[in-house]
């Protein structure tokens, strides 16, 4: 294993702020006197950055000492509810007098008002649960993708415009995982919207991979999107389109086109 793989879980935790410790000083000290590895830690906070910006993209959850894949593998486990103990037989309202009886009444009538408050906190304590893990998952797609050796790397921008619009492309044909990153994009006219093509490698007709608006700041994040499986792209390409109408093939121009390797 070179010393690169070695680091590379760590160049991904140090780029989310989660890396402590003795990990964290022997990556340190390694970045001192490796240019390629710092290079990548530059390119993982710039991704992420770009993530954060944007009101659609993921927030990965703050870890400690874990590893950010095992604190994904975690799935939190409800805990069997306890059978309640079946009555006895033996009637007690023959025995009880009517106050007492009143009195236990009042004290089941509180008990079943406090399960029913129970029940309520458990199933939003679920709710949020469900929601945590959704997160995680996708936080985990997006680490794998982004430190996948196969991954393509598509840089996409503009000569025309100032400040100079661009996009990153991050994909891989395999999984059919896309993660697309734009800055400095101009706020759209009225009626219209941005729209990311794939362009197959074998020439085949465009694929669409999105349809989007950026922030205030010109940013925007698509992550991964409903694609074919198993094509490989050539070029990608952001395109102004009407907002309504079909949006199955190009109808309006080239804002920032990228070529791949």
């Amino acid at each position: 294993m070179s010393a690169h793989e070695q680091f590379a879980d760590d160049l991904a935790l140090h780029a989310l702020g989660s890396l402590e410790g003795d990990e964290r000083i022997a990556l340190e000290k390694h970045l001192d006197g490796c240019a390629s590895c710092r290079r990548e830690l530059e390119s993982l906070r710039g991704d992420l950055s770009l993530l954060s910006l944007t009101t659609a993209g993921p927030k990965p959850p703050a870890r400690s000492r874990q590893r950010l894949m095992a604190a994904i593998a975690a799935e939190p486990r409800f805990p069997k509810p306890v059978a309640a103990p079946a009555p006895r037989s033996r009637s007690w309202w023959a025995v009880l007098g009517w106050s007492a009886a009143a009195a236990m009444a009042l004290l089941c009538l509180g008990l079943l008002r406090q399960n029913s408050s129970l029940s309520s906190e458990i199933a939003g304590l679920h709710s949020q649960i469900v929601g945590q893990q959704t997160e995680l998952q996708e936080t985990k797609e997006i680490v794998k993708t982004l430190l996948d050796p196969a991954s393509q790397k598509i840089e996409l921008a503009s000569a025309r415009s100032k400040p100079q619009p661009r996009g990153k492309a991050i994909y891989q044909h395999r999984n059919r995982n896309l993660i697309f990153l734009a800055s400095n994009l101009p706020q759209l006219p009225p009626e219209k919207v941005y729209e990311l093509w794939l362009f197959p490698a074998n020439g085949g007709a465009p694929i669409a991979a999105g349809l989007f608006k950026p922030d205030a700041r010109g940013s925007a994040t698509i992550v991964n999107p409903p694609l074919p499986e198993g094509v490989e792209a050539k070029t990608f390409v952001v395109t102004l389109e009407p907002e309504s109408g079909s949006h199955e093939a190009p109808r309006g121009t080239p804002v920032i086109v990228g070529v791949g390797e």
